[in-house]
């Protein structure tokens, strides 16, 4: 059933009160737009914690200790602990871009950062040649940000599709979901960065066991994605989103192709991989930010309003969150799922305090 009633309770920063339903979103041509209907299946949900909120189209979360750095889209990085909540101000060398569905999305913590206070983001601009992302460091100085340097730069990105999400492997590498920039026919073209999921060292350089010489791409045949995961066991997801339906949730292996724009959903072709899950021709998911906990992946729905729990055993899914509105990212650490609201994008229905980042205990979703 629906949740229909969400008791808070004391949350980190102290806010207490009842949170309402969201309404439907508006209906758009993009992927990212329209609440489908979706089978009713999401757990009963007794507690929920809200962390922080007035958020500014949060898309990332990052998490050190018990301190929290979100990205929001208009070009700020939230700082969340100590029970307080400070916008930081993001100094680039680029502008970046207001164009839709773009901005300062991926964002991820240097290893080392508590040591040498640097990131990896990722980010949309444009120049007098084009609209283009940008893979680079940041360096955190008297609560600015500063880039620092540049990583990788022209990602294509054109209308929509950014993809946008950065994450470092158990490998160590530093991996970037590079979507088609509403051109299809780049996804299978190898010498495009667009419609890829990418891989470099730290440093920006290729890797030299990338499955293609002297290229960045690690997988290719994608639409947008816009999440990335890894098992304990090594394997890689990501979550894409399909064309008005047929979104997917991939296992994704170097150097295969996973099909777009030649097959999508449930199509099969030789030499394309079929995701492990797909919302179908008849329903969609608009699937962002992804996690995993004991054999499930937690996947952020934009359009789905919901976080999606995926059981890689029985390979049945099901809505776990419902009624918060668009969902862009989800995190897992200590026993505790973390998620964030993007009512405030142009394509929700924002209520008063949205956006904003919210905590339940796993345990809760059993």
């Amino acid at each position: 059933m629906f949740v229909k009633k969400i008791m808070l309770v004391p949350c980190l920063l102290g806010i207490l009160f009842l949170v309402g339903c969201s309404e439907n979103e508006q209906q758009n041509s993009s992927n990212e737009q329209e609440n489908s209907q979706q089978e009713e299946l999401s757990l009963p949900v007794e507690s929920l914690e809200v962390i922080a909120e007035n958020l500014e189209v949060p898309w990332s979360i990052e998490k050190l200790e018990d301190t929290f750095y979100l990205t929001e889209r208009s070009g700020s990085i939230v700082e969340i602990g100590n029970g307080e909540v400070e916008r930081q101000t993001v100094e680039l060398e680029q502008e970046v871009s207001t164009a839709s569905e773009a901005g300062l999305l991926g964002f991820v913590l240097a290893p080392d950062f508590s040591e040498s206070n640097l990131a990896y983001a990722y980010y949309t601009y444009e120049d007098s040649d084009g609209q283009y992302n940008r893979i680079v460091t940041l360096r955190l100085e008297d609560n600015v940000w500063r880039e620092e340097s540049l990583l990788l730069d022209q990602i294509p990105s054109g209308a929509y599709h950014h993809g946008g999400r950065i994450k470092i492997g158990p490998d160590g590498y530093l991996y970037a979901t590079a979507g088609d920039a509403s051109n299809s026919e780049i996804a299978q073209d190898p010498d495009s960065l667009g419609g890829k999921i990418l891989r470099m060292n730290l440093d920006g350089s290729i890797p030299s066991d990338n499955p293609f010489p002297d290229s960045y791409v690690y997988s290719y045949g994608h639409r947008n994605p816009q999440g990335l995961t890894w098992t304990s066991d090594g394997t890689l997801y990501a979550s894409e989103h399909g064309n008005n339906a047929n979104d997917e949730v991939n296992m994704i292996e170097a150097g295969q192709n996973y099909g777009w724009p030649v097959i999508e959903g449930n199509e099969e072709q030789e030499g394309m991989v079929a995701p492990q899950f797909t919302s179908g021709d008849e329903s969609t998911w608009a699937p962002s930010g992804m996690d995993n906990y004991n054999g499930n992946l937690y996947v952020a729905a934009l359009r789905g309003s919901a976080v999606l729990e995926f059981d890689l055993e029985t390979g049945e899914h099901r809505e776990v969150i419902t009624d918060l509105g668009r969902i862009r990212d989800v995190l897992v650490d200590d026993d505790y799922l973390y998620f964030i609201s993007n009512n405030g994008d142009g394509r929700g229905t924002p209520e008063n305090s949205d956006d904003r980042l919210y905590r339940i205990s796993l345990s809760e979703l059993e």
